[in-house]
């Protein structure tokens, strides 16, 4: 079975509106995760964390998916189901 890495990684948005960041060298990255449950749990924890602030956004990136673009997964498979 291939290793599912997700990235969680987030920072001030210049509006937002849009997914541009205010300066990429202030993006947090907040660490990398062996599946999708641990990595939505610590995407969930900074964005509650940031909800006063409109601008800063916490996303998920799939790193899987970068090494193996032919094949998507959906949500369901991604927690295991």
């Amino acid at each position: 079975m291939a290793q599912r890495l997700h990235l969680v990684f987030g920072g001030e948005l210049v509006t937002p509106d849009q997914n541009v960041f205010k300066d990429v060298n202030d993006i947090h990255i907040v660490g990398m995760f062996p599946d999708y449950a641990s990595a939505f749990n610590a995407w969930k924890a900074e964005a509650q964390r940031t909800v006063d602030n409109a601008h800063m956004r916490y996303f998920i990136a799939h790193i899987h998916r970068l090494r193996e673009e032919s094949k998507s997964a959906s949500l369901t498979e991604e927690m295991g189901a």
